[in-house]
């Protein structure tokens, strides 16, 4: 296990009928807020000064590793779908004996919270979809100008990795803040050496996104209070994405940062912890 200085050791505990590895922060007796990573990503991608800042403002703050990502359970050869995935988050839940959780999803993980919220209605108290889309042909629509990264070759050294995962956020970070650069190099090396084979879990959960079609009727099935948080500087997903996803929702509210990508810059956490601690207190 990896000692963490601010947030507990991480564990990997059933769910589902897989391992997931799971990370928490701040007073288990709070409420807890479950983040969801996008796709390729890890648990390390939530920034630890991130996670802090919403443990500071009352929640048991839980991030953990998605199938085929991380140290959670890789399964070469398997197709799955992104209920598959929301199922995964709910048998998380159960191991950590909580009935109820706030859930907050970026990209790919905001698909997985939409369909945690729109098909586990009982164990969402809030939804936060950050930088994600309805998966309506022409909303959320990726650049052009990131083809190259998208089918570039797997990095064989850590060091690559690190090289790589810099000039990606160079051209999907926000042009609008200040990026971490630093914070960005710890967390590629610490992916690379936490699952150095990751392109394979990568294509799995790719093919889920693109099985899972249009998502805009399962949206109005959806009851828990919702905010919708996207940059208006998105290259890899438009914000056109996230404005059908608050079109789709009821009662949904739609928080566009002027400046932001596809990423979480320090500059802008006030706003996102802002938009997601006001919408859990509209939780019943």
């Amino acid at each position: 296990m990896r000692d963490h200085p601010t947030g507990t050791a991480e564990q990997i505990v059933p769910a589902n009928g897989i391992e997931l590895c799971h990370e928490t922060f701040g007073d288990p007796r709070h409420p807890v807020l479950l983040l969801v990573m996008g796709l390729g990503f890890q648990l390390v991608h939530w920034p630890d000064g991130f996670c802090r800042r919403l443990a500071d403002r009352g929640f048991f703050v839980v991030r953990f590793d998605n199938r085929d990502a991380g140290r959670s359970t890789h399964l070469p050869g398997t197709d799955y779908a992104l209920v598959d995935m929301a199922a995964d988050a709910v048998g998380l839940l159960d191991a950590l004996g909580a009935d109820r959780a706030h859930v907050v999803g970026a990209s790919m993980g905001g698909m997985i919270a939409q369909v945690m919220a729109a098909h586990h209605p009982s164990r969402v108290l809030s939804l936060a979809s950050l930088m994600s889309t309805t998966g309506r042909r022409g909303k959320g629509r990726t650049s052009p100008r990131l083809i190259r990264h998208l089918f570039s070759r797997t990095a064989r050294t850590e060091q690559q990795a690190v090289e790589r995962r810099v000039r990606l956020f160079e051209t999907v970070g926000s042009p609008g803040f200040e990026q971490d650069f630093e914070e960005i190099r710890r967390a590629a090396a610490l992916s690379f050496r936490r699952d150095p084979d990751h392109r394979g879990g990568r294509r799995r959960q790719y093919r889920a996104v693109r099985a899972a079609g249009d998502r805009t009727d399962q949206l109005a099935r959806v009851t828990a209070p919702t905010v919708v948080v996207h940059g208006t500087a998105d290259l890899v997903c438009h914000h056109s994405g996230g404005e059908a996803t608050a079109a789709a929702i009821g009662g949904a509210r739609l928080v566009l940062v002027p400046g932001m990508g596809h990423d979480l810059p320090p500059g802008a956490w006030p706003t996102i912890v802002d938009a997601i601690v006001d919408n859990a207190r509209r939780a019943r």
